[in-house]
Parts: C-alpha cells; sequence; structure tokens
C-alpha cells in the first residue's frame, strides 16, 4: 500500500521534524485513510507487523513525527495497537476492542472462559428452601417497604457475624448492605474521590474498577507488580511524587494473577496510605477462595480501609447483594452514595442471603467452591502442560502469558472461530504497554468441557507461536 507522491512542501522545516503547510495535512489524513481502507478490507490482516516510523517516513517521503501520528489515529480508531520494543500491530477486528471489560452475547453452543459464573449442584434447591421459608416468616411484609439505606439492624449484624467466621471483628456501625460488590465500589469511589483524583492500582487490575475510574473521571497510576504483590518501593515512589487519594487493591487472591500479599507487605501498604492520606480500598471478592489467608487490610488497619466484597462469586453471580466495612468517619458519606444511586438494596435479596450467612449455607457453599476451584486448577495444569500458567492453587482463573512471536488478539479470534471465548490482557491492563496473555476464567463449565476445551486452547496457543 502506498499513496500517491509529492516533493516535499517548501514549508517543510529545516530539520524535517514538522510539516506546517497545508499539503503535508492532506498527506497525513491521506495515508490514516489508506491504511484504514486496507485494515478494514482485510488486506492487512491482524496481527501484521507494520513497518517502523522511520520506515514509514522514509516511504512515504514525511517526516517522523508525522509518521508517528498516522499511527496515533490508528491507535485511537481502533485498528491498531503499538507494544514498547515490539513495534505497531494491526489489530485483530474480529474481538471487540471492549472484549472483557463489557459483556459480550456469547453463543449458546460457545463454551465461555472469558467470565466466572461458577454454580454447585443443588443451589437451585437452595433456593426454593429458602423462599419457601420466606413466605412463612414473620416480617415477609417489612420487606415490601423501603429499608434503611445501609441496611436493616438484622441484616447488618448477620454480615458481622459471617466476617468474624472469616477473622474481620467488625461492629455492625461500620457495615453497610450494598448491591453486590461492584456496586460496593461504585459507592466508594463516589463517597471518598473527585474528578481528576489520583489512585493508584495494580498495572493489572480488575476491569470493573476500570470502568469505575473512567466514569468517575479518575486518574489510574499504575503500579508494576511483583510475585506476590504490588511493588512497594514502586508505590512509595509514586506517592512521593503524586498526590494519590486512593490505593485500589485485591490483597488476597489477585484478579487476574491470583497472588495473595504477605502480612508483611500488607502493614506496609498501610503505612503509606496513612502517610499520604489515601483510602485504602480493599476489594475481597475472590478472598473466600483461599483458605486460612493472612489478616485482612481491614481487620489490621481498619483506620485506613473500605473493605468491598459480596456474594456473587461465593454463592451465586444473581444474588446481588454484597457489603462495606468502613471507617466511622466515612459512613455517612457512603450511605449518602447508597441512597444516591439505589435507594436500599433489595429486601427479598437480602433476607434471603442473610439467612445464608447465618445457617451455614455460606460456608459450606464456600468450602465446596474452593475444592472446585482446586480441582480446575489441577486439570488445567494438565491440560495446558508445557505452557506457563500463573494462577493461585484455588482460584477459578489463570493467567497464561504467550510466548514472544504470538499475539493475544490473533489467538482470542481464532479459539472464537472455535467458539471459545477468552480475554486479552487489554482489560486488565493499566500501562500504555499491553502484555501478550490471556486470562482464562475456569469456573463456568462443567469439568469434562473444561478439558476439552483446554486442550484445544493449548494447541491453537502453540500453533500461534509458531506463526
Amino acid at each position: 500500500m502506498k499513496s500517491n507522491r509529492r516533493k516535499p512542501s517548501p514549508e517543510q522545516s529545516k530539520n524535517c521534524h514538522a510539516y506546517t503547510g497545508a499539503v503535508p495535512v492532506l498527506k497525513y489524513k491521506s495515508l490514516v485513510d489508506a491504511f484504514a481502507s486496507e485494515i478494514r478490507a482485510g488486506r492487512l490482516a491482524g496481527g501484521v507487523r507494520l513497518p517502523t516510523h522511520r520506515s514509514l517516513a522514509d516511504r512515504e517521503g514525511i517526516a517522523v513525527v508525522t509518521a508517528t501520528r498516522v499511527y496515533a489515529e490508528l491507535e485511537s480508531m481502533g485498528l491498531v495497537s503499538r507494544e514498547q520494543g515490539r513495534g505497531t500491530f494491526v489489530r485483530e477486528l474480529a474481538v471487540p476492542a471492549s472484549h472483557g471489560i463489557d459483556q459480550q452475547a456469547v453463543a449458546t453452543e460457545a463454551v465461555d472462559l472469558n467470565f466466572n459464573y461458577p454454580a454447585l449442584p443443588g443451589q437451585t434447591d437452595q433456593l426454593r428452601v429458602a423462599l419457601r421459608e420466606l413466605a412463612t416468616s414473620g416480617d415477609l411484609n417489612a420487606l415490601l417497604h423501603y429499608q434503611p439505606h445501609r441496611g436493616r439492624p438484622q441484616d447488618r449484624a448477620s454480615v458481622v457475624r459471617y466476617l468474624r467466621r472469616r477473622g474481620i471483628d467488625a461492629d455492625a456501625e461500620r457495615v453497610l448492605m450494598v448491591s453486590g460488590a461492584q456496586h460496593g465500589l461504585a459507592v466508594t469511589v463516589m463517597a471518598t474521590l473527585n474528578a481528576g483524583d489520583v489512585v493508584a492500582v495494580d498495572a493489572l487490575t480488575y476491569p470493573g474498577f476500570k470502568v469505575l475510574a473512567q466514569a468517575f473521571k479518575l486518574e489510574l497510576a499504575p503500579v508494576p507488580g511483583t510475585a506476590d504483590g504490588p511493588d512497594l518501593d514502586a508505590l512509595e515512589r509514586l506517592c512521593a511524587t503524586r498526590q494519590v487519594r486512593a490505593i485500589y487493591t485485591m490483597p488476597t487472591l489477585h484478579n487476574p494473577l491470583g497472588w495473595v500479599t504477605p502480612t508483611s507487605d500488607r502493614d506496609r501498604l498501610a503505612r503509606l496510605a496513612r502517610r499520604c492520606g489515601a483510602v485504602i480500598i480493599e476489594d475481597a471478592s475472590y478472598a473466600y477462595l483461599v483458605e486460612d489467608p493472612p489478616p485482612a487490610l481491614v481487620e489490621t488497619s481498619p483506620d485506613v480501609t473500605v473493605h468491598v466484597s459480596g456474594l456473587s462469586k461465593n454463592v451465586a453471580t444473581g444474588l446481588r447483594v454484597g457489603y462495606l466495612v468502613a471507617p466511622p468517619a466515612l459512613v455517612p458519606d457512603l450511605e449518602r452514595a447508597i441512597r444516591a444511586t439505589t435507594w436500599n438494596t433489595p429486601a427479598l435479596t437480602t433476607a434471603i442471603a442473610c439467612r445464608w450467612m447465618d445457617d451455614g449455607t455460606v460456608d459450606r457453599l464456600e468450602e465446596d467452591k474452593r475444592a472446585d476451584a482446586s480441582t480446575r486448577q489441577v486439570l488445567a495444569r494438565d491440560a495446558l502442560d508445557g505452557l506457563t500458567l500463573v494462577a493461585h492453587p484455588s482460584s477459578y482463573f489463570a493467567w497464561l502469558p504467550l510466548a514472544e512471536s504470538s499475539r493475544a488478539d490473533r489467538l482470542t479470534a481464532a479459539l472464537a472461530r472455535q467458539q471459545i471465548s477468552v480475554s486479552t490482557a487489554a482489560p486488565f491492563t493499566t500501562t500504555a504497554h499491553t502484555p501478550q496473555a490471556v486470562r482464562l476464567a475456569l469456573g463456568s463449565t462443567d469439568l469434562k468441557s473444561l478439558r476439552a476445551t483446554l486442550l484445544v486452547v493449548r494447541q491453537q496457543a502453540v500453533d500461534d507461536a509458531r506463526n
């Protein structure tokens, strides 16, 4: 592909660093349009490496800065991706740019390794029993009315009893009921942060928090990771140079890398938060999968921590009930944020959730799901033998870094053609450079199908590395 050549404009600067006349602007636009046309028509296939900025500039008779501008515009159009140290690549258009953040419709016959919604046999029967018991309870009429914004006292007391079994000693005055952990994160952001505030996050983090940051116009400052948590030296340097208002962290079973941060690092993280005046947002959505974890940040550092979790992962994704544990000073602002968004958590589902917390149902489901997740991890390591896999041994997901020659969007598209849905690293990435990796959700299909599907993933990853 080559656009019509023109002689350099007499208005070109002597050092060739920029064009100032109208003709070069037209040339820049014509190059963007020509590349876009080639990519959309499939004549430049996904995964093709484009010429370097210098090569494009020499070939087209333009300045390097103009070549850079061409590629930048193509990237903003979602047609190419730039990778530090590797170059600029045509993006695989069969994979939506939002894949993994905005849930895409998955065909009925497809195997979903993108989203986790683990369910165990018998959960439907448990719901039937709970509904029958609720129908004959004495407080059924009360569930038809507005509830207190932060939840009824008896519901918050149920959460307190549940948390104490998990090693968190919180009094009911610090607990607020929310409509799932995502709603909990949203009201925490609303209550504690303003547009433009800097939030320290892991270089790879939960996509749902990225969506919140975009909606509330927060600046995410990425912190590189180590084998078992964020690089606290890097976080300390960040706090020394930027006014960090919050630190979003998943210390117990990080999504997507599965790390469990040791107690000493948690203590240091809390000291850094106090020093820079930041609130810690502790996302514990997957913490139930770790048996005997280190103490939660909300237990050891309750003065600076908002603890967020819910029952979507450990019970059922459709049960949109969650809770916050917050410093007393933040409770009024959090309560106002709940009022502004949902007024109160739906009373019917909250009543069911709290009954299950009190009668041991949640504890039993968590134990069963830990065992189920462990089985799936063993299966995944066997099926993906020979590939690098980063995961906690009892987690429902695994991180699969790809070979140097592979491209995640190309692999994802190839798997999609075989009715297998996976996520690239893009939804989880907060840095300019997106690693070539895919995240595999292991909890949304039966074991037999999971093994067969992972064998296909392995073969496709091996084939992609050879291309």
